[in-house]
């Protein structure tokens, strides 16, 4: 402290307050109290007009800049502005491409819709949602795999029990999103995939059971990620689930 700060004898009072609730002033000399980040935080954010009062420290003071050396108070906020902004500015053009990316899934699932709707067998069902998988969403494959005996021949369906794999995955979930051990790769695909693969389990609208369930794997391993939204699949579950039953019988 200088000599005229010290000359002021200015003091702090602060106020103890004993069980019974009796307040007894205590002072403090101002050399006996720590200046510290915290208290000098406080203050500021207690007197916000305190630049406004001084406006001559305000454009005195200079702040270290790694990359400029030193920078005026004033220059340092236009530079946390610009990069706020700049900030900003990536978060929005990251929402516009997810949004664009969600409106291209909803009309390609729309699309879809309409096509299921129309077929008149469950081979062309099945040729449909394998056209859909593998050339208009650019993923690996489809298989189906289904709890009953069906009289159908077609390359998406499993014809190995994968009872064990949907009482493994899909007990508790209505899906699965991840990579599959190397022995469940096998039933659902006959070999091995290195990639990633979601398991869609469906189940009768009528009784309520388990019909069996859809595998999709893509080559990407991080494509079927477990925080994936299932808004679309969930329509898209229920749609398949229906059309099965009515032209397999199930």
């Amino acid at each position: 402290m200088t000599d005229k700060k010290t000359n002021k004898k200015e003091q702090y009072i602060a106020m103890n307050v004993d069980e019974k609730k009796n307040q007894t002033p205590i002072t403090f000399q101002l050399d006996e109290l720590p200046l510290t980040d915290e208290l000098i935080s406080s203050y500021l954010l207690d007197n916000p007009d305190f630049f406004t009062r001084n406006p001559v420290l305000l454009n005195s003071l200079q702040l270290a800049d790694n990359h400029r050396g030193t920078v005026s108070l004033v220059e340092r906020q236009q530079q946390l502005l610009r990069q706020k902004a700049h900030v900003l500015e990536e978060e929005i053009t990251q929402l516009m491409s997810v949004a664009n990316h969600n409106e291209q899934l909803f009309m390609l699932y729309s699309d879809l819709y309409l096509r299921l709707l129309d077929c008149q067998s469950a081979n062309e069902l099945l040729d449909c949602l394998h056209q859909t998988t593998t050339e208009l969403l650019s993923l690996a494959g489809l298989k189906l795999w289904l709890k009953s005996d069906v009289d159908i021949s077609h390359a998406s369906i499993v014809k190995n029990d994968c009872a064990g794999v949907m009482q493994n995955r899909l007990t508790n979930d209505d899906y699965y999103f991840g990579r599959l051990q190397q022995s469940e790769q096998q039933l659902i695909f006959s070999e091995p995939k290195l990639g990633s693969v979601v398991l869609i389990k469906l189940t009768s609208d009528k009784t309520a059971e388990d019909l069996g369930f859809i595998a999709i794997n893509s080559e990407d391993a991080e494509h079927f990620d477990p925080r994936m939204d299932t808004l679309l699949l969930s329509q898209f579950k229920k749609l398949v689930a229906k059309l099965l039953q009515t032209h397999l019988a199930l």
